[in-house]
């Protein structure tokens, strides 16, 4: 704002989840999809508080906001190099009939807490909810600059693969329960606490046209990119792939 190796098959259920602890840590234009992608929902944000910049995770490392765990289902590098080598590489499909509400989120995720409270309470330190699962205090660092904030209304939930670049890639052909599971995907590394500014920034572009501006990023974000799609089946075009490949070889691991 895709896949040689085991190809995972994804259902059109989303997983009910709305457990805390996962911390996450470092990982991870203009467009018409950067809101979507950072979809805020300002009536379950608390109110504006002032950020901070904080160090950048080590290179390559996957670690970040402390460095606590990483996203969920994140690959090894080696294993990415390996599913990125299985993506089938083709043109973008047309933008025809998309549409953000055929991506049905935030999805409900239990005990009154959708996606985006889930993976607030995920990715943030100390995360306090009220009685209707809205984040009133917390810390998050975000991936893509290496800020700090203490306020849920500075951040956005970004999806790692857009929902618009996931509709050039397929899912233009895929039901609208297979698009809701992919746009609340907290199994998979496909969404991510991160300020509001950078999701902006990099709205619906892919690898090869916007890359996190802390290069320190560039390890995990290529792992997880290359994760998503090839666990759904998306294509790639040859420039992502070759921004991909680079953005892999940052890895010291």
């Amino acid at each position: 704002m895709g896949h040689q190796l085991h190809q995972v098959r994804v259902g059109a259920g989303v997983a009910l989840v709305c457990a805390a602890g996962l911390a996450l840590a470092g990982c991870g234009g203009n467009s018409s999809d950067s809101k979507a992608d950072g979809s805020r929902s300002p009536s379950r944000s608390a109110s504006p508080s002032r950020s901070s910049s904080s160090s950048a995770p080590s290179p390559g490392d996957g670690k970040g906001s402390g460095g606590r765990d990483v996203l969920p289902g994140l690959p090894s590098a080696g294993e990415a190099r390996k599913e990125l080598s299985g993506l089938t590489v083709a043109k973008p499909r047309p933008m025809t009939g998309y549409s953000r509400d055929k991506f049905p989120h935030w999805a409900q995720q239990g005990n009154k807490c959708d996606t985006r409270e889930t993976a607030l309470e995920r990715d943030g330190r100390d995360v306090k909810r009220d009685d209707q699962c809205r984040a009133v205090s917390g810390t998050w660092q975000s991936l893509y600059d290496g800020k700090t904030f203490t306020s849920a209304s500075q951040v956005d939930i970004d999806h790692i693969v857009p929902l618009a670049n996931a509709w050039r890639s397929g899912a233009d052909q895929w039901t609208t329960d297979k698009r809701k599971a992919f746009a609340n995907d907290l199994t998979h590394p496909q969404v991510l606490t991160v300020s509001a500014a950078s999701n902006r920034s990099k709205g619906d572009q892919s690898p090869d046209q916007w890359q996190p501006p802390s290069k320190a990023a560039w390890c995990v974000y290529s792992r997880a990119w290359t994760s998503v799609k090839s666990t759904y089946g998306l294509t790639v075009t040859d420039d992502e792939k070759k921004m991909l490949t680079t953005m892999l070889d940052t890895c010291t691991s």
